[in-house]
């Protein structure tokens, strides 16, 4: 009988796992790793360590193939996420035909397709478009698990993967079997399966600018960083220029490339390849469909407090106490401080063993090494020297006009200063450094509201949102914007999500970007909000 694998050996497994297959699983899931050790021991009949150096040796691919399908979960439905497909459908389709116009081809790759509900509904799609004769479309579909991808090419599905399904065109595309429905053989016909595995190098499948479209949606986050960086690499290099790249809803790229425009349309967030010829002076690549005006602030009656209150509260702030409500070297101050350096500490020592810790945040700008020595303007602005601060970060020498952290230091510190045109500026430059660069579009959307242009502000604050999830800030504005025009039911949707984010806030990034207030301030701020929006704090 096969002893049952120790704690080690888990650990061992977990490691050759991203080794062998790029996954990544956090602590918590340790015990599900040891019933899948187990049960692989027991099928190859092999010791714990000779099971373990088998893998340590490049494994077989049957071994490998079997871990795929223990391991990854291939549920799935037909039009998931809508948005996304409207905006394949109205946006990359069409401008990816102009670009292929001489050529009259276009190439599409899904990638983590599980049972093939994804692929297929892009055939579908892309049949309704009713292409001109004439034009070679290729859907590709890849997955590791090959009991998906029998189940895909079979296209035989329950009615719960019809679920999101439009009526007509479940009526147009699918035929009862039983209790299960049977996808029409010319959309079946459309799609190529193969097996693949993304965390390996694979030139056949990563030739350079072969793809028009990729969707990699909900797969990259389940992959170890480094892994997922190289994933990205592969697919940047596949896609042509101006092709376009659709990931998964809480998936982005922020400081995992720079070789794509973010875009957003239909409700919908993805991501156009650059073309290295492009103007390098080119900046904002927005692709938006708003469907009418958003109100202007004046148009609206103001709350009480005022949601302006807050807009001048980045330079105006009424409570000028220190970082955690506290002076810095009180005791206080230090310990919180500690604390949350403790913290931190403990989840980078995780992180390369997290799921999904490839969209992890990168540290706040005020955490990281820059070119220049950012403390001393950080101590001036946190006594609210902001002239000074920004006198200091000026007389930066001439390359740190290329830093990130320096120019995101002075947008923040024109904003605080109320000079709210020359902070966009400093934005702007700062996003032709660094397109993903959520802080920036967060300043952006102070200086939009203070100048009156609300549907740009809910832009950027969605735009910061979209790039980190875990930023309170652009919720709170997005709160606090939603109450300024009455919609109370977005409030209190914005200001539960802001609370839950600022108890857990960097303490770096509530100095950079709290406008002055403290986290109990700004909670304090955030529930009273709450309540006045119909919530419960």
């Amino acid at each position: 009988m096969t002893a049952a694998p120790t704690y080690g050996d888990v650990e061992r497994f977990r490691d050759l796992i991203v080794l062998r297959l790029g996954l990544a699983f956090e602590d918590a899931r340790l015990g599900f790793l040891g019933e899948v050790l187990t049960r692989r021991l027991r099928a190859r009949q092999r010791s714990r360590d000779s099971y373990l150096e088998h893998l340590e040796g490049g494994a077989d691919r049957v071994e490998l193939t079997a871990l795929a399908q223990e391991l990854t979960v291939p549920e799935t439905y037909f039009f998931r996420h809508m948005d996304q497909f409207r905006a394949f459908a109205e946006v990359a389709i069409p401008e990816r035909m102009k670009a292929r116009a001489a050529g009259r081809a276009l190439r599409i790759l899904s990638a983590g397709c599980a049972s093939g509900e994804e692929p297929f509904t892009l055939a579908m799609i892309v049949r309704e478009l009713r292409l001109e004769p004439g034009w070679d479309l290729s859907i590709r579909a890849i997955d590791m698990n090959p009991v998906a991808l029998e189940k895909a090419a079979g296209g035989r599905f329950s009615t719960w993967s019809l679920r999101e399904t439009p009526p007509d065109v479940q009526r147009r595309w699918f035929r009862g079997a039983g209790h299960d429905v049977l996808l029409d053989e010319s959309i079946r016909a459309q799609v190529r399966f193969d097996q693949r595995n993304l965390a390996e190098e694979d030139g056949e499948l990563w030739r350079p600018g072969q793809y028009d479209v990729v969707f990699c949606r909900n797969v990259i986050m389940y992959f170890a960083p480094d892994v997922a960086r190289a994933v990205v690499g592969r697919i940047s290099r596949a896609i042509a220029p101006g092709g376009y790249l659709f990931l998964g809803h809480a998936e982005t790229l922020r400081g995992m490339s720079h070789e794509f425009h973010l875009c957003h349309s239909h409700n919908a967030f993805y991501y156009q390849r650059k073309d290295p010829d492009e103007d390098a002076a080119s900046r904002e690549r927005w692709v938006r469909a708003i469907p009418e005006p958003a109100p202007r602030l004046d148009d609206v009656e103001p709350s009480v407090p005022p949601a302006d209150a807050w807009i001048e509260a980045i330079g105006l702030a009424a409570d000028r106490i220190r970082l955690l409500a506290t002076e810095p070297g009180s005791e206080r101050g230090e310990r919180g401080q500690r604390g949350e350096r403790d913290q931190r500490g403990e989840r980078g020592r995780r992180g390369d063993r997290t799921a999904g810790s490839a969209g992890a945040r990168p540290p706040p700008a005020a955490m990281r090494a820059a070119a220049c020595d950012l403390r001393p303007p950080l101590e001036l602005m946190r006594e609210e020297r902001f002239g000074e601060a920004l006198g200091l970060v000026r007389a930066f020498p001439p390359e740190s006009a290329h830093d990130p952290d320096v120019r995101l230091l002075e947008a923040v510190l024109l904003a605080h200063s109320g000079q709210l045109a020359a902070a966009e500026g400093a934005c702007v430059e700062l996003l032709r450094i660094d397109e993903l660069n959520a802080g920036a579009h967060y300043v952006l959307a102070l200086c939009c509201a203070g100048a009156g242009d609300a549907r740009r502000a809910i832009d950027h604050d969605q735009v910061a949102a979209y790039l980190d999830p875990e930023f309170a800030m652009p919720r709170l504005h997005l709160g606090l914007l939603a109450r300024r025009a009455g919609d109370h039911a977005e409030a209190r949707r914005e200001l539960a999500r802001a609370l839950a984010l600022l108890q857990r806030e960097d303490a770096s990034r509530l100095l950079f970007f709290g406008g002055g207030f403290n986290r109990d301030a700004l909670l304090a701020v955030c529930r009273a909000e709450l309540v006045a929006s119909g919530g419960s704090p």
